[in-house]
């Protein structure tokens, strides 16, 4: 929850109020709840409080981000609904028991031979090495967590086959909804918003949305911008997120001349994204390596009628795109939403797509087609219809019980008892509850 950064902060204050609205009774449980995040619970009040008064569900909203790190020591002593954000969470996992004052490194390969049984045990070290890489998408530690839960869903309907056909578990997908970001009306028109960061007039301004990181594939847009430079010198580049410690954008346009057209805006608060989003003419969703996510800032741009230029996704087949090269329909039949890169041939596509989204009629062909898709099945309030019937559901399976390492079944009451022993003080009752709660 905010005020962390997160998009699925954002996504979670969005959807709880949702679905209260709906006559579900919430209570929010977070890492070391601010007032930024009024009405949370602290979650290390979670244990007490259930045992006082037992949830009918528990629901985690897990992805591959250490904000996430906390819900291992819950998620598998108190299984339920897990929305599954990422589908990949290897390296927030493997960080989070590795890099310790005392690493975990037994029980970190422990739930790796658990997690991928048909992996080389040895495997588990190369990446306990901090030598994983890019394969870490190719070992998605999710086996547990998904086996574990009464039911997952994803935002993704290939992405539920995928994992369904995989672990042999059930997977719900629901629609990805976003607030309309047009009401109410922006409060900064997209002259100031240009203005405040030295965007001329006339420029035509491609907006990123989300930390500047190179996972957004922004070395490639910078490369594929200074390329039409000849042709297309009035494009320019607005980058709205904190900077990533890990990159440098800075240093990047300026290797490419691009100083005086690359705009970092730093972080922007929720409420002014809209303006934000009405001062881009283009909004580029790229994303590489992927973790199987469903972008909320994509669907941002689309609501607000952005033409939005994405990477060319497995796991997001449901809409209909357009291929920048040649301009050939991929996908389910309608009006194309998007332009999508293939990464195979990024930098000739990306080219292609500045040079076809300079022509305003084609900009705006693609940018209303987005907002009707996005008002038919994604808005906030889609989705939180969806949410319904898969509480409802996960509400009525019992939980399932899976083999796993031993680490992951430790309540806590066998600490609390060894602690109480030498005063001859019993657990009180109701607390030691034995292997599960």
């Amino acid at each position: 929850m905010p005020p962390s950064s997160s998009g699925i902060a954002a996504y979670s204050a969005e959807v709880v109020p949702a679905l209260r609205a709906r006559g579900l009774t919430v209570d929010v449980f977070t890492d070391a709840p601010t007032a930024q995040s009024a009405g949370a619970h602290d979650l290390r009040d979670f244990v007490w409080r259930h045992r006082r008064d037992r949830y009918d569900l528990t629901a985690f909203h897990m992805g591959n981000a250490s904000c996430h790190d906390t819900m291992w020591g819950y998620v598998f002593r108190y299984p339920g609904l897990l929305v599954l954000h990422d589908a990949q969470v290897h390296q927030a996992r493997a960080r989070a028991l590795l890099q310790r004052w005392t690493p975990r490194t037994d029980d970190y390969r422990a739930e790796f031979v658990a997690n991928h049984p048909e992996a080389p045990p040895d495997l588990a070290s190369l990446f306990a090495a901090g030598l994983g890489g890019s394969l870490y998408a190719h070992w998605p530690h999710v086996r547990l967590l998904v086996a574990a839960a009464r039911l997952v869903a994803v935002h993704s309907e290939a992405l539920a086959q995928q994992l369904s056909a995989t672990y042999g578990v059930d997977v719900d997908a629901m629609p990805m909804g976003v607030p309309d970001p047009l009401i109410p009306p922006p409060a900064l028109d997209a002259a100031t918003v240009r203005a405040r960061h030295g965007v001329p007039a006339g420029a035509l301004l491609i907006g990123a949305l989300g930390g500047v990181t190179p996972e957004k594939r922004l070395p490639e847009l910078l490369r594929a911008v200074a390329a039409c430079a000849d042709t297309h010198p009035d494009v320019h580049l607005l980058l709205v997120g904190s900077a990533a410690a890990h990159y440098d954008v800075a240093t990047d346009a300026a290797a490419l001349g691009l100083s005086s057209r690359v705009h970092v805006t730093g972080f922007v608060a929720e409420a002014e994204l809209g303006s934000y989003l009405q001062a881009m003419d283009v909004c580029a969703c790229l994303r590489w390596p992927s973790n199987g996510e469903t972008s909320a800032s994509w669907w941002r741009a689309m609501a607000a009628g952005r033409p939005t230029i994405i990477t060319d996704l497995a796991h997001q087949p449901e809409l209909p795109v357009v291929d920048p090269r040649d301009w050939r329909r991929m996908g389910p039949a309608g009006d194309a939403v998007a332009v999508a890169v293939p990464i195979l041939d990024e930098h000739a596509a990306l080219v292609a797509a500045i040079a076809a989204l300079h022509d305003a009629p084609v900009r705006r062909a693609l940018g209303e087609a987005a907002r009707a898709c996005w008002a038919a099945r994604h808005t906030l309030e889609a989705m939180a219809d969806a949410y319904v019937p898969v509480v409802e559901r996960a509400v009525g399976r019992p939980a399932p019980r899976v083999a796993r390492p031993a680490h992951l079944d430790r309540t806590g009451d066998e600490s609390l008892t060894a602690l109480l022993a030498p005063f001859d003080v019993a657990v009180p009752p109701g607390v030691a509850t034995g292997r599960r709660s």
